[in-house]
């Protein structure tokens, strides 16, 4: 697959493409060895400049990134034994939130995801990982299950928010959000969240009532799109870029208000720089924070949820 560069990437892309024309040139008409060792190591600390200086608009790029590793993508790098379940009993199947049982470096659990799918085909299918009712209705189906058998949960959140189509508001929406919200706060057993792109609104929030909540280092969490900000306050969307410097959206910030739990290093370039390196990183976090969860009984776990969740925004 070709790299996908994002705007504020050309300066590195133009090396690249130098890099890549060196090499061609190496084998016809003589050896470019050095000059292409020169030219990967400016690219690498170019790469690492821009990426340690990424302003919050800069992020939600880099978050929305289509080459950064999907809900599948660790499905595949973190599981096995993944058996998925679909539909909510109710009215059909969604799949932009997958789920299902799982053994997670040998524990059975409970995993579910927004997948936002790779290509037009697969984007199609997976709706952009913009979820319709019988998607959060089919989390909370699957969190019934793990509170029967007593299995964590695992979620990971990538989506731009729930979606608002006609069809999805006849269907109660908001109710659905509300309910798998609901369920999430209510677990005995531990649920651990990771935001490994865009956090968006209710879409986000109803599946992302974890014990912890992480996030990956270039993704953001949000009560609403940049855009849509932008909308609202100015009736424009063009200023996403102001809304999005305001809104308070990346790790940093989300840390220091206690919304976010932990921040997971992305490898230099982000994680769709080196997909398998983010995903391990991702696997190596949710392991020390099922660790520390482990030993807390059902009441436990349900007033540290109640405890973490009541403190957000409070001044004292």
């Amino acid at each position: 697959m070709a790299t996908h560069y994002l705007d504020f990437e050309k300066p590195i892309a133009d090396l690249e493409e130098k890099i890549q024309e060196l090499g061609l040139l190496s084998a016809t008409s003589g050896s470019f060895e050095s000059e292409i060792a020169g030219l990967k190591k400016k690219a690498e600390q170019l790469r690492k400049k821009t990426y340690a200086e990424l302003d919050p608009w800069k992020k939600t790029q880099v978050a929305r990134h289509p080459q950064r590793p999907h809900f599948i993508d660790y499905l595949d790098g973190l599981f096995t034994d993944y058996v998925e379940l679909r539909g909510d009993r109710q009215f059909g199947d969604d799949q932009a939130i997958l789920g299902g049982l799982a053994r997670f470096r040998g524990q059975a659990v409970v995993v579910m995801g927004h997948e936002k799918g790779h290509d037009t085909a697969t984007r199609l299918t997976h709706n952009f990982g913009m979820a319709r009712p019988e998607g959060y209705r089919k989390a909370v189906r699957l969190m019934d299950l793990a509170e029967r058998f007593g299995l964590p949960v695992l979620t990971f959140v990538d989506t731009a928010g729930a979606y608002p189509g006609l069809g999805a508001e006849e269907r109660g929406q908001a109710e659905a959000i509300a309910r798998s919200t609901e369920r999430g706060l209510t677990l005995g057993v531990p649920s651990i969240t990771v935001v490994t792109g865009e956090g968006g609104s209710g879409g986000a929030i109803a599946i992302a009532t974890g014990n912890r909540v992480l996030m990956l280092e270039h993704s953001i969490y949000s009560v609403i799109s940049p855009e849509g900000a932008a909308g609202i306050l100015w009736r424009d969307g063009a200023r996403a870029k102001d809304a999005a410097n305001a809104m308070k959206i990346t790790g940093p910030d989300l840390l220091g208000m206690k919304i976010v739990d932990r921040i997971i290093p992305e490898p230099v370039g982000g994680a769709h720089a080196d997909g398998d390196a983010a995903i391990a990183a991702v696997g190596d976090a949710i392991h020390e924070e099922l660790e520390t969860l482990s030993g807390l009984s059902p009441d436990e776990l349900r007033k540290q949820r109640a405890d973490r969740f009541y403190a957000i925004g409070r001044l004292a």
